[in-house]
C-alpha cells in the first residue's frame, strides 16, 4: 500500500513538471541544479569523472563553439542508460518544458542530417558533451552542455543561477522537407515572429530597422568569448507602436523562457531594470520565407542574434549574449572581490 502511494505521488509530481508546474515546496534553481549535478557525477566511473570535471578557472569553461567537432567533456555516446537519464535530469533542472523540448529535438535532428548526408559519421545524436566546472554545492560552480548547434552555459552559487549565457541553439534543417519527420520546424516561432515584426514596420520605421538588403552569412558575434553592442543598433522600441512593442516582447520571451521560470524571471527583471524602451530591433535580408534573413534584438545588457542564410535559408543559428555576465564573468568578479575583502 505504501509503495503504491509513493508511486502515485511520484507520477503526480512528474505530471506537474510536464505541465510546466512545480510543487509549492520545490527547491530553488540553484539547489535543484546542484542536486542534479551531484547525482550525475556520483553515477560516473573515475575515468568518466576525469573527463567531465574541470577546475572552475579552467580555460575550457570559456572555450565554446556550436560547430560539429570533437570536444572535451563526457559525450552521451559514452554514458550508460542510467547515466543518460541523470544527464537529462540535469538539463531539466534548469530548462523549462519548452526548453527541454527544443534541446532534445535539436539533438535528434543529427540523425536527420546523418541520413541526408549519406550516413556521415560526424552526424551523431549522441555526440553532445557534458562538462562540470568546480564542485557542485561547494562555493561557485558551473556546467555546460555542448555539441553541434547547442551550447548552454551556467554558473551557480547556492540557490542562485548566476549566469545562463552564452546560450546558443541552432537547427538544420530548419524545416524538415522529406522523410517521416517532414514538416517539423523546431524554431518556427523565432522565425515567424521576427518576420511578422519586420513586415509590420512602415516606410519610416524601416529606415532605421532595416540595416542591410543582404543578410550576413552567420551570426555576427560568432563564438566570440566576449561581445560588445553591435552597430547600427536598429529601430528603438520607442518608435514602435503598441502592437509592434507587444510582438517584440513576445519574441524576446520566446528566447528567455527556454529556461525555467525563476531563471527566465531574473532575465526579465534585468531587461526591465535597463528599460524596455532602450531595446532596439534590426532586420537584414529578405522578408520572404525561404530567402536569407537575419535579425537582432539589442538592449543595454543583452544581445539576441538570429540568422537563417545557409543551406538555401533552411539553417538557423540563434544566440543570447550578456554584455557583462557571459560565463558569469561579472558575478564571479564580484564574488572574488568580496571573498578577498570580507566586510
Amino acid at each position: 500500500m505504501k509503495s503504491s502511494r509513493s508511486f502515485a505521488i511520484t507520477l503526480f509530481l512528474l505530471a506537474m513538471v510536464a505541465l510546466g508546474l512545480r510543487p509549492a515546496l520545490a527547491q530553488s534553481p540553484g539547489a535543484e541544479l546542484t542536486a542534479a549535478a551531484g547525482n550525475f557525477l556520483a553515477a560516473l566511473t573515475p575515468e568518466q569523472k576525469a573527463k567531465t570535471v574541470f577546475d572552475l578557472k579552467s580555460e575550457e569553461r570559456v572555450n565554446w563553439h556550436f560547430v560539429p567537432k570533437e570536444r572535451k567533456g563526457l559525450p552521451f555516446k559514452e554514458m550508460s542508460p542510467a547515466q543518460r537519464h541523470l544527464a537529462h535530469a540535469l538539463l531539466g533542472s534548469v530548462l523549462s518544458q519548452r526548453g527541454v523540448f527544443k534541446v532534445a529535438t535539436l539533438m535528434s535532428l543529427e540523425q536527420v542530417l546523418h541520413e541526408l548526408e549519406n550516413n556521415a559519421p560526424h552526424r551523431d545524436a549522441d555526440l553532445y558533451y557534458l562538462s562540470v566546472f568546480g564542485t557542485p554545492g561547494k562555493d561557485v560552480w558551473g556546467w555546460r552542455i555542448e555539441g553541434h548547434h547547442l551550447s548552454m552555459n551556467f554558473v551557480v552559487r547556492g540557490d542562485t543561477v548566476l549566469a545562463s549565457t552564452p546560450s546558443f541553439l541552432g537547427v538544420n534543417p530548419a524545416e524538415v522537407r522529406r522523410g517521416p519527420r517532414q514538416g517539423l520546424r523546431l524554431l518556427s516561432v523565432e522565425e515567424d515572429l521576427g518576420r511578422q515584426l519586420a513586415k509590420s514596420l512602415d516606410a519610416d520605421q524601416r529606415k532605421l530597422g532595416f540595416i542591410a538588403t543582404e543578410a550576413p552569412r552567420d551570426i555576427i558575434t560568432g563564438a566570440e568569448r566576449k561581445v560588445k553592442p553591435l552597430v547600427p543598433a536598429g529601430l528603438p522600441a520607442t518608435q514602435l507602436n503598441p502592437e509592434q512593442r507587444e510582438l517584440l516582447k513576445r519574441l524576446i520571451q520566446e528566447y528567455v523562457h527556454r529556461h525555467r521560470a525563476e531563471v527566465a524571471e531574473a532575465d526579465r527583471r534585468r531587461i526591465e531594470a535597463a528599460g524596455w524602451q532602450n531595446i532596439s530591433f534590426a532586420w537584414a535580408g529578405s522578408l520572404e520565407p525561404g530567402q536569407g534573413h537575419y535579425y537582432r534584438i539589442q538592449g543595454p545588457t543583452f544581445l539576441l542574434e538570429y540568422d537563417n542564410t545557409q543551406n538555401n535559408a533552411n539553417h538557423i543559428h540563434t544566440v543570447w549574449r550578456d554584455f557583462e555576465n557571459d560565463f558569469g564573468e561579472d558575478a564571479l568578479r564580484k564574488h572574488y572581490e568580496q571573498a578577498a575583502h570580507p566586510r
